[in-house]
């Protein structure tokens, strides 16, 4: 049967940490993750035909992405379907940027070709479920990889074409969590059955996230004074005007409690007046906020996933550091403090 978009993908659920040797056993590949774009690209059966690049919801997005659509035209044989993440290479920065993508994502078919040289898009693959127009999500992951491996190496495929790398060693996908999230782009790793069948919409694989812990202050609270529902944290620039940085996910009865004892309200020229916050990254939505007196310090854990000194999911409230001041909180657009356990 020959696979047609829209192809629903393969997921993956979250995990705290990397499963161990009882999993090892099994037969267990690791792969690097990568924050960028769930995408999965067709190629044409044959001449004539157009490539397709499918998000992750199934929408087609080809003319987004003329950059793309080019190199798989000149360098992908037919009948190939590729399940991977799109991601955007910043030239001014050098480093890949989840805004650019986001832009890039955004942008309409006429805009799409004049974004392109300054933020180049590249296809991390991590799948491929067909080859020739024969369709391969029977097969078990090994024999999946080995196929996409052979891909690569027959067509020697270099960008914008990537392939993620993978590990069966345990040691080495622990290695990977702990120092190549400190790269851009990579903020953790997959876990995979060897023998699993590729099955669309089912969650079969295992994501696991660094997390990092650090300090923010508290400049804004939803809910009340004396039972605040979650924090709106920022941190002091260059300039020492307060930024925000993001919000906590909603606060444990307990937790509540432990910060409503030392709220206060905020007093005339807070940094944050007239302000409004996102309830989410990217969102239009706004969080019905109060305002605090900025002196309290959170300690939250935080993944990866940072744009320009703004946390993109919400942060895990910890506790309160009675013992820090303001001024020993990191500075905006910093890294986290330490490192989770």
């Amino acid at each position: 049967m020959t696979l047609r978009p829209p192809v629903e993908p393969m997921l993956a659920q979250a995990a705290e940490s990397v499963p161990g040797p009882a999993a090892l056993r099994a037969g267990v590949a690791y792969e690097q993750k990568l924050d960028g774009h769930r995408a999965i690209l067709f190629t044409p059966a044959g001449p004539g035909g157009r490539v397709v690049v499918q998000t992750r919801r199934g929408s087609l997005v080809q003319d987004r992405w003329p950059d793309l659509v080019a190199a798989a035209e000149t360098q992908l044989p037919h009948g190939l379907v590729l399940d991977g993440e799109l991601v955007v290479w910043d030239t001014e920065a050098g480093a890949l940027s989840f805004g650019a993508l986001q832009r890039r994502a955004a942008a309409r078919a006429r805009g799409a070709a004049a974004l392109a040289p300054r933020w180049p898009a590249y296809f991390v693959a991590f799948d491929v479920l067909q080859i020739d127009g024969e369709e391969l999500l029977g097969l078990p992951y090994a024999v999946r990889r080995a196929h996409l491996e052979a891909l690569f190496a027959d067509h020697a495929l270099t960008a914008p074409w990537t392939l993620v790398p993978m590990t069966t060693n345990l040691a080495k996908a622990r290695e990977w969590l702990k120092s190549w999230t400190d790269v851009s782009g990579v903020e953790g790793i997959v876990c995979k059955p060897l023998t699993s069948k590729y099955l669309p919409g089912y969650r079969g694989w295992t994501k696991i996230k660094r997390r990092d812990t650090t300090e923010a202050i508290v400049g804004a609270i939803t809910g009340s004074l004396t039972h605040p529902q979650l924090l709106v944290l920022g941190r002091h620039d260059s300039t020492g005007h307060l930024r925000a940085v993001g919000r906590t996910v909603p606060l444990r009865p307990d937790l509540s409690q432990q910060v409503a004892e030392h709220l206060a309200p905020a007093g005339p020229g807070h940094p944050w007046t007239g302000a409004t916050f996102a309830s989410a990254w990217g969102s239009r939505d706004v969080l019905d906020v109060t305002l605090v007196r900025p002196e309290l310090v959170a300690e939250v854990s935080a993944d990866r996933a940072v744009d320009q000194g703004v946390y993109r999911h919400p942060l895990r409230f910890r506790r309160l550091r009675v013992d820090m001041g303001v001024r020993d909180v990191p500075p905006f657009g910093q890294g986290p403090a330490a490192v989770a356990g």
